[in-house]
């Protein structure tokens, strides 16, 4: 493990007590953690946010079975796309309602150009793409 380096912050009283709730909220037990985390955060998510950037994640998508060529088209896709895609969770909702959390791997531009298309596929209702990084270079 590396060294620990303390340093200090100035913050104002209000916005300190916010601070204070909210990671007493989340089941923190010190704000030294509580800081590590959004630190961590901040660097995923600029990681993240370059388009050659390895990242990991979901894509969600809600949509109506009865919809016409539908599974076969998300299915497809998935299939043209066999080397970002590591797994699928197909859940029925309901009589007409699925959800599919399909998590992918690549890179980000990628991953981003395939959870468009899903999404955009005729039919979803609606869909998120959530994304991450592998955590390698994370302390």
């Amino acid at each position: 493990m590396s060294e620990l380096t303390r340093f200090g912050i100035s913050i104002d009283d209000r916005l300190l007590k916010l601070f204070d709730d909210l990671i007493s909220k989340k089941g923190y037990v010190n704000r030294s953690e509580a800081i590590r985390d959004l630190i961590r955060k901040a660097l995923v998510e600029e990681q993240a946010g370059k388009e050659e950037e390895e990242i990991i994640g979901t894509i969600t998508l809600v949509y109506n079975h009865h919809t016409r060529e539908l599974s076969e088209n998300l299915t497809d896709r998935q299939h043209s796309h066999h080397d970002l895609v590591l797994s699928a969770l197909h859940v029925h909702l309901d009589a007409e309602n699925c959800l599919e959390v399909i998590v992918v791997k690549g890179k980000a531009k990628t991953v981003r150009h395939l959870a468009d298309g899903l999404i955009g596929t005729r039919g979803v209702k609606h869909g998120k793409l959530v994304t991450t990084t592998t955590g390698k270079d994370l302390l």
